[in-house]
């Protein structure tokens, strides 16, 4: 008899027949039903996998008694409770590395996007508005000699860096863990959070979301920033109040902002989608064939892995089983 897999929705084919060649499996999205509904029903599931937009909290762990892995597809965990599921012996696994480049490539269309004013000028020329060339038309921020402020310097934020000083941005960072061996390789600078907010003309934040930073990036921090910078957020929604960082825009005090996530997704301000000096992706940071094919085959090994015995080879860092 095969192992109960439940995915609450549909992702890359191959990953599904991977799946459903090797377990019962079944799929969320096309039953009709809830997650929890599918749960009460299949009581002997043994494996989830979950996207970051399914809360798997305490109520929905404790409807599968019989779980074995809890596999996130995604980089990010922090719709799961993991102390909970480390409680039950259950190990949460992510999808880390294999979206690092794609994320750092959107980061940096972002940071292009907003700078050059590529969307406003798009809009503008299919409205009929381009009337020809003008020396003083749609003038934008040059990256050369500009400098980023990365906010976490782990893989993305690494992987953005690299990309950015080929454009010859000057980069400084703040990270909980100074990284000694990139100034030495690559001369970025180490500076205290604040001063990165202050110093920057592009402020990149690339940190996970814990319930202790939430709104990081508020008034008082966003009131730190110079007055032509540019916002960059391609981690989590929120980390950042968008209320306020709408007013700032509003106000021009900064040059614009670039956002492919929001504190309330799928849902985004309403002030934000009326401002020409934003840029707004739909959260596509990981969308490459090869990047959702390669989380959707770790999300598959790590199930495997788990019914073999073996410890998965993505356990997420905070998850550690006693």
């Amino acid at each position: 008899m095969k192992r109960k897999v439940i995915l609450t929705r549909r992702y890359q084919d191959e990953a599904i027949r991977q799946l459903k060649e090797a377990f019962d499996l079944i799929i969320v999205e096309d039953s009709g039903k809830t997650l929890p509904e599918i749960l009460k029903e299949n009581s002997d599931t043994e494996a989830l996998i979950s996207f970051l937009s399914d809360k798997i909290d305490k109520e929905i762990i404790d409807l599968a008694p019989n779980l074995k892995i809890i596999a996130n597809y995604a980089v990010g965990y922090n719709n799961i409770d993991v102390p909970y599921a480390v409680k039950k012996g259950i190990p949460v696994t992510n999808t880390p590395e294999v979206l690092t480049k794609a994320t750092a490539d959107l980061t940096m269309a972002l940071i292009l996007a907003v700078c050059r004013r590529l969307v406003e000028g798009d809009e503008l020329l299919r409205q009929g508005k381009f009337k020809g060339w003008a020396a003083n038309f749609l003038l934008g921020k040059e990256l050369d000699g500009s400098t980023l402020g990365i906010i976490g310097m782990g893989r993305i934020g690494q992987a953005t860096a690299l990309r950015a000083a080929s454009f010859g941005l000057h980069i400084i960072y703040y990270d909980r863990t100074r990284k000694p061996e990139l100034e030495t390789k690559y001369g970025y600078e180490y500076k205290a959070f604040t001063e990165v907010v202050k110093e920057a003309d592009i402020v990149s934040l690339h940190i996970p979301s814990y319930p202790e930073i939430r709104r990081l990036f508020n008034k008082d921090v966003l009131d730190l920033m110079k007055k032509d910078a540019v916002f960059i957020n391609a981690a989590r929604g929120d980390l950042v109040d968008e209320a306020y960082l709408a007013e700032k825009l509003e106000r021009n005090e900064l040059f614009g902002a670039g956002l492919d996530v929001y504190e309330h997704e799928p849902t985004v301000t309403e002030r934000l989608l009326k401002l020409k000096n934003v840029v707004l992706a739909p959260h596509i940071g990981s969308a490459t064939y090869k990047a959702r094919m390669a989380m959707a085959q770790l999300t598959v090994d790590n199930v495997k892995q788990v019914f073999a015995g073996i410890p998965p080879q993505n356990l997420a860092p905070e998850c550690r089983l006693p």
